[in-house]
């Protein structure tokens, strides 16, 4: 559709660089675990590879090889000076000690250091990760280089804690850049974000910022779920509330803030706005047929199966494409990662003007493809973002 030459195709098909480690971790009895961790680095023609790093039961090559590919696409709608990349351990996080995620991360991070670096890949979290986990990576980074690199490579993850070189306003990042597409797109489909009731899947970083934001903005939350259950409130939850109970209890199920319903109910209720927050392919065509909403919001990465898509097509239901809607996260982290090089300090304010005219430039791309291709949001997402990769080849050419 978009015209670009087939050569193109072929480079973006597969990743550059798959890596594969198997590292022994000393649990806190005194055992050895064996685990594997990846790193996907898919392409890194805009600038050095960039993207998560996922703790998760289910982390396998395939899987990262995918994200991986999404990450490069999403760089490039932002137009951010990144490729793509993501990276992993099969771990289930939870069921480790605080000392043992500690050691488990170092060992990691030890693995895959001459494979990352300020200017070359930068990890960040994702899934079952988060800042203190960033906190031992870079530590862990700068203890293992030289003296007169030690300082600079501050900068070989994002996502730390603000005490220790992270950017104000990150861990909202990707809740804050989804209401700020919200506001560029919500006009044109005559909906006002105070009137809104939404519905929620997932409620740990990105699920509960993008509740607490939009019930600021005046949006009723009527449901959430996440792998412990699902709450209904037809008043609207208490997102403040219900952000700080899942904080302390794990998962949503139990809190008083709501009543609960079973899954079939909670796709089924009536919302403006549908938002998948958690892991990926969970809306099938079979959960499509379910939904009653007016707009599939995608706050999670590839959150639709194409079967799933296929059907809230035909229903005309509309759908916000993940690498538009939750690319605040990179953003933001790309916010970060200029700090550390810089060796600044933005306050929130500063990020949240540079975030929202990002994210208001990338859905404007968004748009202006749809309209010019007469085509779904989402495939206009990947035209604008594929127009982008290719003018940098043309530019730059093949080496040699």
């Amino acid at each position: 559709m978009v015209g670009l030459p087939h050569r193109l195709e072929l480079i973006l098909a597969q990743p550059k660089n798959e890596m594969v480690f198997n590292f022994p971790v000393r649990m806190d009895n005194g055992d050895f675990r064996l685990f594997r961790g990846y790193r996907v680095q898919h392409n890194n023609v805009l600038g050095p590879y960039k993207g998560g790093i996922r703790f998760h039961p289910d982390v396998e090559l395939d899987h990262l090889k995918s994200l991986a590919a999404i990450m490069t696409m999403k760089s490039a709608l932002v137009q951010l000076p990144f490729g793509g990349a993501k990276g992993g351990v099969q771990v289930d996080a939870r069921q480790l000690s605080k000392d043992e995620l500690m050691r488990l991360t170092r060992r990691f991070t030890s693995a895959i250091m001459t494979n990352i670096s300020p200017v070359h890949d930068i990890p960040a979290p994702d899934v079952g990760s988060n800042a203190q986990i960033m906190a031992w990576m870079a530590d862990t980074y700068m203890n293992l280089n030289g003296l007169e690199s030690r300082f600079e490579g501050l900068g070989v993850v994002t996502g730390k804690p603000i005490e220790f070189g992270g950017s104000a306003g990150r861990e909202k990042a990707t809740g804050q850049g989804l209401l700020f597409v919200l506001e560029e797109l919500l006009p044109g489909m005559d909906l006002n974000l105070s009137d809104l009731t939404v519905s929620l899947i997932g409620y740990g970083n990105v699920g509960s910022w993008t509740g607490r934001l939009l019930a600021r903005k005046g949006a009723t939350v009527r449901a959430v779920m996440d792998h412990t259950g699902a709450i209904f409130n037809d008043e609207g939850l208490d997102a403040e509330a219900l952000a700080e109970y899942v904080v302390g209890h794990g998962g949503v199920a139990g809190c008083p803030c709501g009543k609960p319903i079973d899954e079939d109910d909670f796709y089924a209720l009536e919302v403006d706005l549908f938002i998948p927050a958690a892991l990926e392919q969970m809306i099938d065509a079979d959960k499509a047929k379910l939904l009653n909403c007016k707009v599939v919001v995608e706050a999670a990465n590839a959150p639709t199966t194409p079967g799933g898509e296929s059907v809230l097509l035909e229903r005309k239901i509309a759908i916000l494409p993940a690498i538009l809607c939750n690319a605040g996260g990179v953003t933001v982290s790309y916010f970060e990662w200029k700090q550390n090089r810089q060796a600044e300090t933005w306050d929130e304010y500063t990020v949240d003007q540079n975030l929202r005219s990002m994210m208001a430039g990338a859905a404007a791309r968004v748009l202006e493809a749809a309209h010019r291709y007469d085509c779904s949001l989402r495939t206009a997402a990947y035209a604008a973002a594929l127009e982008h990769i290719w003018r940098v080849y043309e530019i730059r050419g093949i080496f040699p």
